[in-house]
C-alpha cells in the first residue's frame, strides 16, 4: 500500500466506528491527530528523498554538460595543434558526454514533475490536518451529544417498556381480552349479548319502581303513626 493510500485510510476514520469502539472520544480524537502527523512526517521523508533525487540528477546533469564542453576545448585546443586525430577522438567523447547529458535531463525533467506533485501532495495533506485540528473541538461535540442521544433513547425505551403506564397498559389489554372471551362463550352457547344488556336495563328499572313503591309505603306509615 503507497504512503498516499496509508494515509488516506486515516483521513476517511469512521465517525459511527469511533463511536462504538472507544470510550474516550477526545482521547481517540487526539490520537488520530498524531497519527495524522506521524503520517505526514513518513511523507515528507519520501517527498524529502524524491528531492534529493531531483537534485543529484541535476548535478549530474550539469557535470555531463560541462564534460561535453571540456572535450569540445581540447579538441578545439588539438585542432589548432595541428592533431586532427586527437581533435577528431576529443569530438568523440563530447558527443558521448552530450547523449549522456540529454539522456540525464530527459530524467531529471521527469523528476522535477514528480517531486512538484510531490510536494503539492504533502500541502494538501497538510492543509487537511490544519482542517482537522480546527475541527476537533466541534467534532468531539457532536460525537459526545450523538453518544448522550443514544443513551437517553436508550433509558426512554427501557421506560416505555418497564415503566407502570406500560404495565397498566397491559393489564388493561388482559381485562379487555378477558372480556371479549366472555363474551364469545356467551355467543357460542347462544346467549344474546344485546337482550342480555336489554334483561339488566328492565331488572334495574323495576328494582327502582320497588325501591319508590317502598319508599311511598313507608311514608305513610310513620304519617299514621303520628
Amino acid at each position: 500500500m503507497s504512503w498516499f493510500e496509508s494515509f488516506s485510510l486515516v483521513m476517511r476514520s469512521s465517525i459511527t466506528t469511533l463511536r462504538e469502539k472507544i470510550e474516550d472520544p477526545e482521547r481517540m480524537l487526539h490520537q488520530l491527530i498524531v497519527d495524522m502527523d506521524e503520517e505526514l512526517e513518513r511523507v515528507r521523508g519520501s517527498v524529502a528523498a524524491a528531492i534529493a533525487d531531483e537534485i543529484q540528477l541535476g548535478a549530474k546533469c550539469r557535470k555531463a554538460r560541462d564534460e561535453s564542453q571540456q572535450w569540445f576545448d581540447r579538441a578545439t585546443a588539438a585542432l589548432k595543434r595541428g592533431d586532427e586525430a586527437a581533435a577528431k577522438a576529443a569530438l568523440d567523447h563530447k558527443v558521448s558526454a552530450e547523449q549522456r547529458a540529454d539522456g540525464l535531463d530527459k530524467e531529471y525533467g521527469l523528476q522535477k514533475e514528480q517531486t512538484a506533485k510531490l510536494q503539492q501532495s504533502v500541502r494538501d495533506l497538510e492543509d487537511k490536518i490544519r482542517q482537522a485540528r480546527q475541527k476537533q473541538t466541534l467534532l468531539l461535540a457532536r460525537l459526545v451529544r450523538a453518544d448522550s442521544t443514544q443513551r437517553v433513547n436508550w433509558a426512554l425505551k427501557q421506560t416505555t417498556s418497564n415503566s407502570a403506564f406500560a404495565q397498566f397498559s397491559r393489564l388493561e389489554n388482559r381485562v379487555e381480552r378477558a372480556e371479549a372471551m366472555t363474551e364469545a362463550y356467551d355467543r357460542l352457547d347462544g346467549v344474546d349479548p344485546d337482550a342480555l344488556e336489554l334483561d339488566r336495563q328492565f331488572q334495574a328499572a323495576e328494582r327502582q319502581e320497588r325501591l319508590q313503591s317502598e319508599l311511598e309505603d313507608l311514608k305513610r306509615r310513620v304519617q299514621e303513626e303520628q
